[in-house]
């Protein structure tokens, strides 16, 4: 069977051409480097007093405003007492060990260098 002729035209859509890509904007120059008062150790020091100096303005600003800051400690008295290590009977595990520990603190001639862990 011979093969017949589409008339000169193929079975695929002809490819559409792509749009030009858009234009590449160049990056800008660097910034030149600051020269006289340069950078580092010096400048973080001198930035941290500019700022400090000002947190002390802006406080007494406002201390000024609101009046001074005052704390008040307040204390709480519980009603019933808190048990001792000696009013439990020696119930919790640790107070062996640390008994221990107190009484070789207070009989070594120099301190802790006597201890030992058994």
């Amino acid at each position: 069977m011979a093969r017949r002729s589409s008339g000169g035209r193929s079975a695929r859509p002809a490819p559409r051409r792509a749009p030009a890509p858009a234009p590449v904007r160049q990056a800008s120059a660097p910034a030149p480097a600051q020269s006289g008062s340069g950078g580092g150790i010096g400048s973080v020091i001198a930035e941290g007093m500019a700022f400090g100096g000002g947190s002390a303005i802006a406080h007494r600003a406002v201390d000024g405003l609101f009046g001074p800051r005052t704390i008040q400690h307040e204390t709480v008295v519980s009603a019933a007492p808190t048990p001792t290590s000696k009013s439990m009977g020696g119930s919790d595990a640790c107070s062996v060990h640390s008994k221990a520990f107190q009484d070789a603190c207070c009989k070594a001639p120099s301190g802790i260098v006597y201890l030992k862990v058994k």
